[in-house]
Parts: structure tokens; C-alpha cells; sequence
């Protein structure tokens, strides 16, 4: 029989799809290209052979995960040949992890990829504050996890208010839904954004580990809190949010304050309050009696009545000194006024001693006692003279008691 090249591949091709029309393989992905349309071109292996495989974008569009060399999978699809060129492969319709889901290694695959980026570091993460004012709440609505989160807020800090941001929470177009209200309010300036929803099923939470929505939260300038299902659920929108809620009620309780707890306080601080008041004001109590006391010791009157008490001491003190100065003065006074007696009295004495002396001297010496008969004076130049001591032509004078004559020696 023979036949053409075409003619053969098609009849392989008849006889390929008609038998392998729908298989399962488990090997190990080699090689990988994404290719720009959408498409997805690899290899797989095992430890004899290789086969090249396809993935359409329709169904590339619902794969979970990254395929990666190195990965263990289980495909899905179906043989199919190529038959310009004589080739077949392996058309995959779905792939999922050897030995695990594939939700669970693309959670996996995509919180090591995130890790590595740094999306969970805690230098990353955003301060909440302490008393919010404004709120944004991404949700569906309506929904019993919002109607349990303001209730329990208008419980803990009526205060606050809230902004709600109406999403799709599960589904295809979920993520796209929550990254654009996340994105609308990130722009409002809110004190906080809390992405949330009730429990449910891996895929029905699938939205919060999904790149797109971890992009998202990550690039956010304002503060972000997950609250995803129940306490048990830990997605990759938990590890990249600034602040993980267990549950949507526990969302509430971490961001707002107890304002039962604030009241307490308040009465507690009043309570010290008062107790600081009543403490000072005995203190300055005190303080004013002994400023009462102080300024009755230092008062006017009082400085008046010691100025006055210290000038009379002084006075006293002046005149007692004052009296013994003259006392002192009197004493000694008397003690001169003796000795000037005295020293009077002596020098009466010896002036009259001298007085006596002098006329008795005068007496002895009168001359009037002294004349005899024939006895002159001589005197020349007015002084006595010795007879003998006269030259001649000396003048001289003569004199007696009662008769005075010149003469001139020869």
C-alpha cells in the first residue's frame, strides 16, 4: 500500500487522537515557556524519555500554580498530532501537583515566591492607629460577617465611622473586584482598610492568595487588615496585610479601642486625679499657714516693733555709753582738776619759794644794806668794775645809795 507523507500523518493522527482521547501521566516538567498569547509550551519527562506537551490559554487561564522545571506532575489531556511536520504531543487540559492539590502548591509556591520579595517583613509592615476615625471595609454586602463586625463596633467605639466598599469575594472575577476597591480606597485617605469575608472552602477563598490581590495590599499606602474566614484560615493576603484578623469579629477587637475599658481608666484616673488634687491642696494648705506664719513673723508691724526695739536697745546701749564716756570723763575730770590743784599749788609754792628767795636775795643784797662810809660804786659802760681794771682817761660813774658822779681817771 502506499500512501504520502500527509496521507500517513493523518492516518497517525486518526489513529492517535481516536485511542489516546483523554489520558493521565504523572512525570517531571523539564522545560517551560510562557509563551505572549497565552499559551503554555513544555516538556516532560521520566527517567527513559521525554514528551512535548501544550497548554491552550483557555485552560492556562484556570491553572493555579507556576509550572516550573523540576515539578512533579499529574496531567490531564489528551495525545494530538501535528501533521505538517509529523509531530505529537500532549495537549493538557488540567495539571495538578504529584502527591498534593493544586490549590495547596500554588499557595505553597506562591508564599516561598512572596517570602522572597520580602511581602512579609515586619520592617514592611504599617502602624495602625490607635483610635481610628475613618474606616474602609471591603466586602460583600450584604454579608453576616459585616453585620457581626459594626456591631461589635458600635459596642467597642461608636466614634468611628465606616465606609463600605461593595465586592465580589469568591469566583474568577473576585480578585479583580477586591483589587479595584482596595485601590478606590487606598486614595480616601481612611485610617484603615479591612479586607474581609466569612469562612468557606480553600477555593472559596482562593481571591486572598492570588498575586494580584498580595500586589495590591502590598503597594497600599494606607494600613491594611485581613480578615479572611476563621481562625484556622491563613492565606497569602494574611502574610502580606500589616495586621492579621482570625476572623472578621476579631478585626473590630484589634483595631478599635474598648470604650468600656477607656471609661474604667477614666475612673481610675479620675480617682487619682482627685487624690493628686486633694494631696496638693493640703500640701499648699500647709504651705499657706507656714507663709501665714512666716509673714506675721516678717510682717510690717512686726519689722516696725523690732526697728523699734532695736533703736531703743540702741539708745539704751547709746546712753549707757554715753554715760559712762561722761562718767569716765567726770572721773578723770576730777583726777586733772586734782592734779591741776596740785600742780598749782606747787607751782604757788615754789613761785613763792622763788619769790622769797628773791627777796631775800634782794634784801642780803640791797644796796641800801651794803653802804658804808666812804664806799662807792664803780660802773663803766654801765657795768662794775674793779678799781685796779681802770686805765687812764676811763669815764666812769660813781655811785652810792643816795649820789651818782662821773669822773675821768688821770
Amino acid at each position: 500500500m502506499r500512501v504520502s507523507v500527509t496521507e500517513l500523518n493523518n492516518q497517525i493522527k486518526a489513529i492517535v487522537e481516536s485511542h489516546f482521547e483523554l489520558i493521565e501521566v504523572e512525570a517531571e516538567i523539564s522545560q517551560v515557556t510562557y509563551h505572549h498569547t497565552g499559551h503554555i509550551y513544555f516538556s516532560i519527562k521520566d527517567e527513559g524519555s521525554t514528551l512535548n506537551c501544550a497548554m491552550w490559554k483557555s485552560n492556562a487561564n484556570r491553572l493555579k500554580f507556576k509550572l516550573e522545571a523540576g515539578q512533579k506532575v499529574v496531567i490531564y489531556g489528551a495525545l494530538s498530532v501535528y501533521t505538517p511536520r509529523g509531530e505529537y504531543k500532549l495537549i493538557a487540559f488540567k495539571i495538578t501537583p504529584a502527591g498534593v492539590g493544586d490549590l495547596q502548591f500554588a499557595y505553597e509556591q506562591l508564599k516561598k515566591e512572596l517570602l522572597q520579595k520580602g511581602y512579609f517583613n515586619e520592617e514592611n509592615k504599617k502602624i495602625l492607629p490607635k483610635y481610628p476615625k475613618k474606616v474602609a471595609i471591603i466586602t460583600a454586602i450584604p454579608s453576616a460577617a459585616l453585620s457581626d463586625m459594626l456591631k461589635i463596633a458600635s459596642k467597642r467605639w461608636p466614634l468611628v465611622k465606616f465606609y463600605l466598599y461593595n465586592s465580589l469575594m469568591q469566583g474568577e472575577n473576585a480578585k479583580f473586584s477586591v483589587v479595584e476597591n482596595l485601590k478606590k480606597a487606598d486614595k480616601e485617605n481612611y485610617d484603615v482598610i479591612v479586607i474581609t469575608r466569612g469562612g468557606g472552602s480553600l477555593e472559596d477563598l482562593w481571591t486572598f492568595n492570588t498575586l494580584e490581590v498580595a500586589n495590591a495590599i502590598f503597594e497600599a499606602k494606607t494600613p491594611i487588615i485581613s480578615a479572611i474566614g476563621h481562625e484556622v484560615d491563613v492565606l497569602i493576603s494574611d502574610y502580606v496585610a500589616d495586621k492579621r484578623a482570625s476572623t472578621p469579629s476579631n478585626a473590630m477587637e484589634i483595631l478599635l479601642p474598648d470604650i468600656n475599658e477607656h471609661f474604667f481608666m477614666l475612673d481610675d484616673l479620675k480617682k487619682q486625679f482627685d487624690n493628686k488634687i486633694s494631696h496638693i491642696l493640703h500640701k499648699k494648705e500647709q504651705e499657706l499657714i507656714n507663709l501665714k506664719k512666716l509673714y506675721q513673723i516678717n510682717s510690717i508691724e512686726n519689722e516696725f516693733k523690732n526697728k523699734f526695739e532695736e533703736l531703743r536697745l540702741i539708745k539704751m546701749q547709746f546712753n549707757n555709753k554715753i554715760s559712762s564716756i561722761i562718767e569716765r570723763n567726770v572721773i578723770m575730770l576730777n583726777s586733772m582738776q586734782k592734779n591741776f590743784e596740785q600742780q598749782i599749788i606747787y607751782l604757788i609754792n615754789k613761785k613763792e619759794n622763788e619769790l622769797n628767795n628773791l627777796k631775800n636775795q634782794y634784801i642780803l643784797n640791797n644796796p641800801e644794806k651794803k653802804e658804808k662810809k666812804g664806799f662807792v660804786e664803780i660802773t663803766k659802760n654801765g657795768k662794775k668794775v674793779l678799781l685796779n681794771e681802770l686805765k687812764k682817761g676811763d669815764i666812769i660813774k660813781l655811785n652810792d645809795t643816795k649820789v651818782q658822779r662821773s669822773a675821768i681817771i688821770k
